[in-house]
């Protein structure tokens, strides 16, 4: 028998996102405030990231995790784990099932908070036989210091952006040689600090302008197969290889519920109030864009608990808003619609080339609503800011507005 409740906001995903977003609801009086996540511990990825660097305190990830987890439940909210959300029966209903049994939850409101997660090898296309010792960078650390299992000898790290360097240490802390990373593009995306420390301390080659194009072994990975831009070929032999990077959101429940994507993030589109097209559905996190750390989803969590806490007590929700769209060599816009009575503070784009002197303009119908020269290089895999500023000059019945990115 299927169980009914109604709550008032109903949130999925237990990460940093959806539990800063469950904080600040509880915490201001926004009702009843539930969070439910697929797995049975709560706080997202970070909890297999046993490295530093979280929050304002250098905190580890597992740390991190357990923080947020307090910060919800502490204020009230109720966080049920175990809980797969199975699909939708109506535009606030969603149907659940966990060792409980079958529920159907109808909210005031619903945030997605679902994250991303790395493409495999199977979705990136790379050829070759099945052996054992193929990781994406999440499979990894869960392995390592989630499960303790032994890993391999000498791995391949496909990537060189700061979730490859993630990889290369816990590879380190599992006692396995790293013969190389590997990046399709001419330089590494990482900071010139991290870099230099791979290069430098831990003497690990950086293979530039080139593919994995083959997977070898028959039991056990015995090697990669690589090709460079040029043409030429080469063998790296390897028991172990890391896919990283390459993130994608998790937006299969979104997509289930009719919810427009953005064709750049491939995540659900929203404006800077974190609300999706269909009234009283917000996303937060990386579901919208990924992959940003931790701290910055969480960020957005407390931003869009004001935005639900605004809904829940007005019930206002914009008539129509302006998509925004970008233009080569830039990659996706977030947020990427605009609604005029919630402009927002600023949006995050990243690009797909080394764009070294990057000038931005930003055009709506042919007017010029925005140009700035930035100071900083624009690197892929790396975001970038953009003021709001310019917004108030966007006609509401005009086209998309087009963000472009010049040399």
């Amino acid at each position: 028998m299927r169980r009914e409740r109604i709550v008032d906001a109903l949130i999925v995903g237990a990460g940093p996102a959806g539990l800063a977003t469950a904080a600040g609801l509880a915490a201001t009086g926004a009702g009843e405030v539930e969070v439910v996540d697929r797995d049975q511990q709560a706080g997202g990825a970070a909890r297999h990231c046993a490295h530093g660097g979280f929050g304002r305190f250098g905190m580890t990830g597992p740390q991190y995790a357990e923080r947020w987890v307090a910060a919800a439940v502490g204020v009230g909210a109720v966080l049920r784990t175990g809980v797969t959300v199975t699909g939708w029966s109506g535009p606030l209903t969603l149907d659940t099932t966990s060792p409980r049994g079958l529920e159907r939850i109808t909210a005031r409101a619903v945030v997605l908070a679902t994250g991303a997660r790395e493409r495999p090898r199977a979705a990136r296309l790379v050829p070759g036989t099945r052996p054992a010792g193929v990781f994406t960078t999440g499979e990894l650390q869960r392995a390592v210091h989630g499960h303790g299992q032994r890993i391999g000898t000498r791995a391949v790290v496909v990537g060189a952006e700061p979730v490859s360097l993630t990889a290369l240490d816990t590879l380190r802390q599992a006692g396995v040689e790293v013969a190389a990373l590997v990046t399709e593009y001419p330089r590494h995306q990482a900071s010139r600090a991290r870099a230099a420390e791979a290069r430098l301390r831990h003497a690990i080659p950086l293979l530039t302008d080139a593919t994995v194009t083959e997977l070898l072994g028959r039991g056990r990975l015995s090697g990669v197969g690589l090709r460079h831009r040029d043409g030429r070929t080469a063998y790296v032999a390897c028991d172990t290889v890391v896919f990283t990077g390459d993130f994608v959101p998790d937006q299969e429940l979104a997509r289930r519920g009719g919810l427009p994507l953005d064709p750049g993030t491939r995540g659900p589109a929203v404006d800077g109030a974190f609300r999706t097209a269909e009234r009283g559905v917000f996303a937060v996190g990386n579901v919208l864009h990924a992959v940003e750390p931790a701290r910055v989803v969480a960020r957005e969590g407390a931003a869009a608990s004001a935005a639900v806490r605004r809904y829940l007590r007005d019930g206002d929700w914009p008539s129509a808003s302006v998509p925004l769209r970008v233009t080569a060599p830039l990659g996706w816009v977030a947020p990427n619609r605009l609604a005029l009575d919630e402009p927002g503070d600023g949006f995050t784009l990243r690009t797909t080339e080394f764009v070294t002197h990057p000038t931005l303009v930003v055009t709506q119908d042919g007017r010029t609503l925005h140009r700035a020269r930035r100071r900083r290089p624009a690197v892929p895999n790396r975001p970038f800011r953009i003021p709001g500023d310019w917004t108030g000059r966007v006609d509401a019945r005009g086209g998309a507005v087009r963000i472009a990115l010049a040399d």
